[in-house]
């Protein structure tokens, strides 16, 4: 048994890795072409393929689910082609314990996708914002028109509301303008920087303009009062800073689509949004489809399994790669339905994520049961409902 699961594992590894490497640079080349009317004489082509490089992990990440079911169902193909699968069920293996053996074969994979999905691709991910900073000057990512917005809480029951025009790839801010209110979402101050920097839990901004709203100011303009003392302070300074709950890394955050966050990032950036009173449907779904990710490729053996283990004369290689490439993409699409549908319905998170995944495997193993017993199927409704016997 040990000897033909490392046979089986060799197949499925060396098959996965041929699809993988196809797969990404297909994309690769097709983002290369996109990306080339952006080279100018500061952004070259060498940072095109510098760029491109930090985005393979990203790629890797997206296409290794798809990848798996492309390469196991070549290889179980292959293996069926040259009936060696014959040879294994002869010597007592099942259908059900070929799965399990497949199962096992796929851990490592499992393994290698949680740190692909934990450490190499939000690394990736950060460095490819900072070099888009560095080259293009500027960032996708949650920004709006008008730059990105952050909220929080004051001590004195007010609220804070931070606008950053753009990030700086030295990992400081530009553009900064504050809205201070205070309790009753009255406006107190407002301020306007230059430039400003994280230090010790603390905003430092340079070259500051503040406008101090008088508490006074809005009895006097609903009286329509002329006011004997200033209404508005206005304050030029050369450095202000205040502390704030926003930290380089949240703001990172803001940057990255969730999907692309290490689940510790996520949770401290829910955390972060829970705490001043802000949605978390979207972080909340990504937490759970990255916590679903690694299941999903148990999910993907499972659909190759049944799809491999036909006999060569009800299907070619080339048909049972094309039903692959099929399934793959419709579970693709299913995911994102579901996800759609789940945040409009305002279904839960775990629904969103982990029914799909669920559904996708029951349907397979249903599958691969009533092929492994489909004799004994046909022998009951023969039985069962005489009528139904095929004629000899």
């Amino acid at each position: 048994m040990r000897t033909a699961r490392r046979y089986l594992a060799s197949e499925i590894y060396r098959s996965s890795a041929v699809v993988l490497i196809a797969l990404v640079g297909l994309f690769t080349f097709f983002a290369l072409i996109d990306d080339l009317d952006n080279i100018g004489p500061k952004f070259t082509l060498l940072s095109l393929f510098y760029l491109q490089a930090l985005a393979l992990p990203t790629r890797l990440y997206d296409l290794l689910p798809i990848g798996l079911l492309i390469g196991a169902v070549l290889a179980l193909a292959g293996l069926a082609q040259r009936n060696e699968l014959v040879i294994l069920r002869v010597s007592g293996v099942s259908g059900m314990k070929m799965l399990a053996m497949l199962w096992v074969i796929t851990i490592p994979l499992v393994v290698g996708a949680f740190v692909l999905s934990e450490v190499v691709t939000p690394a990736a991910e950060i460095k490819s914002s900072e070099a888009n900073l560095t080259l293009l000057g500027r960032a996708e990512g949650g920004r709006l028109s008008s730059g990105y917005w952050f909220k929080e809480p004051l001590p004195d029951d007010g609220t804070r509301v931070i606008n950053i025009a753009r990030l700086l790839a030295s990992g400081g801010v530009a553009g900064v303008t504050l809205y201070q209110f205070r309790k009753g979402q009255e406006l107190s101050s407002f301020m306007q920087a230059k430039e400003g920097h994280f230090r010790d839990g603390r905003l430092v901004l340079n070259d500051v303009t503040e406008s101090v709203i008088d508490p006074a100011a809005r009895s006097a303009l609903a009286d329509a009062v002329q006011p004997t003392q200033p209404l508005v302070h206005l304050k030029t300074l050369p450095e202000a800073s205040f502390r704030t709950t926003l930290t380089p890394e949240r703001l990172i955050a803001r940057i990255l689509t969730p999907e692309r966050m290490s689940i510790l990032d996520l949770l401290d950036y829910i955390k972060y949004l829970k705490a001043n009173k802000l949605q978390t449907e979207r972080q909340v779904v990504a937490l759970w489809r990255k916590i679903a990710y690694p299941f999903t490729l148990l999910v993907m053996i499972t659909i190759a399994a049944p799809i491999g283990f036909m006999q060569t004369r009800r299907g070619s290689v080339g048909s049972k790669v094309f039903i692959g490439i099929l399934l793959g993409v419709g579970f693709f699409m299913l995911n994102q339905l579901a996800l759609n549908v789940g945040m409009l319905s305002k279904w839960a998170p775990w629904v969103t994520a982990l029914v799909p995944n669920i559904a996708v495997l029951c349907l397979a193993l249903g599958t691969l049961i009533f092929m492994e017993n489909q004799h004994q199927v046909r022998r009951y409704a023969e039985l069962r409902w005489p009528w139904s016997k095929r004629p000899a």
